[in-house]
């Protein structure tokens, strides 16, 4: 290539970074923090922007709820007694919680709004893991789906979760462990969800979880017995034949209560007795006879 190709290929170089020089960027994309500590999250942008920027921060938890930290360049109600702005774009946090862990999003706007760029900054505030709520089924059916639970919402960075049968920890991948290849459960170590697709007689145990992260020491929920039963036919049957003889003996109850005259026969229609109840004679003549009749006897 000669000298003169070289030129030409570093003049192109050179307008390709010029139409892309909007930019935004941050010291430090990942920050981790002890609770109750102070914390700076950092952003900075190019010269092409100007100096009369809109400076917004957007803010989302770990539910996926977003809500503005910083508008207009001025930090809004709920975060203003323990924000400050500095530096232009930059953030300081006082005495951070458990509730300010998540993504923080610097978002820059030119003044005349042609142009808009940004960058995220997760911030993971440290709480060590607290005691687990577990769920355990007391009694399982033979061949019927068993879930077992375990949450801890408080601990961050989010734990992974271990269950242990009879102190013995379950492997999250049982077949590829020796003693465990029949296994059938399914664990997400992750949810903390402990899954038996048809349980067995086997999987009747005491059970446990225990939440880990690095924030601090693990801690665990204590120990819940699950046991797997037959179906009792037996009892289901035996239950049938007792509702089927109640039944019978109502029936038989009815018949010979009606049979002695204890019941009250039922009463007579109103319609027949209206029937049996005969009117006098109505006409003009009746009367008239009566009467000329009577009317013989005087002299």
């Amino acid at each position: 290539m000669t000298v003169r190709g070289v030129l030409w290929l570093l003049l192109f170089s050179g307008a390709a970074i010029g139409v892309s020089g909007y930019s935004v960027t941050t010291s430090k994309a990942n920050v981790r923090a002890e609770e109750n500590t102070d914390v700076d999250l950092t952003c900075s942008f190019s010269g092409d922007f100007g100096s009369n920027i809109l400076l917004r921060w957007k803010f989302k938890d770990r539910k996926g709820s977003q809500v503005f930290v910083v508008h207009d360049g001025k930090p809004t109600a709920p975060y203003a007694d323990r924000l400050n702005v500095y530096g232009g774009s930059n953030l300081r946090f006082s005495k951070v919680t458990r509730k300010d862990t998540g993504v923080y999003t610097c978002e820059i706007t030119s003044a005349d709004k042609t142009q808009v760029g940004e960058t995220e900054v997760t911030l993971t505030v440290l709480v060590p893991p607290s005691v687990p709520f577990c769920k355990v089924p007391s009694s399982v059916t033979t061949g019927s789906t068993a879930i077992l639970y375990c949450i801890d919402e408080s601990a961050s960075p989010r734990p992974t979760y271990k269950w242990y049968k009879n102190n013995v920890l379950l492997p999250d991948n049982p077949s590829n462990v020796a003693g465990f290849k029949n296994a059938t459960y399914k664990l997400n170590s992750t949810s903390g969800e402990l899954k038996f697709p048809a349980a067995a007689k086997t999987d009747t145990a005491d059970y446990y979880c225990e939440s880990v992260n690095d924030a601090g020491p693990a801690q665990k929920c204590r120990a819940m017995k699950m046991e797997v039963r037959d179906l009792n036919t037996g009892g289901i049957v035996a239950g049938v034949m007792v509702a089927l003889l109640l039944v019978a003996l109502l029936i038989f109850a009815v018949w010979f209560a009606k049979k002695k005259g204890y019941l009250p026969a039922k009463k007579e229609s109103s319609s027949k007795m209206n029937q049996s109840y005969q009117a006098a004679p109505s006409g003009g003549g009746g009367d008239d006879a009566d009467f000329t009749q009577k009317s013989s006897f005087v002299v």
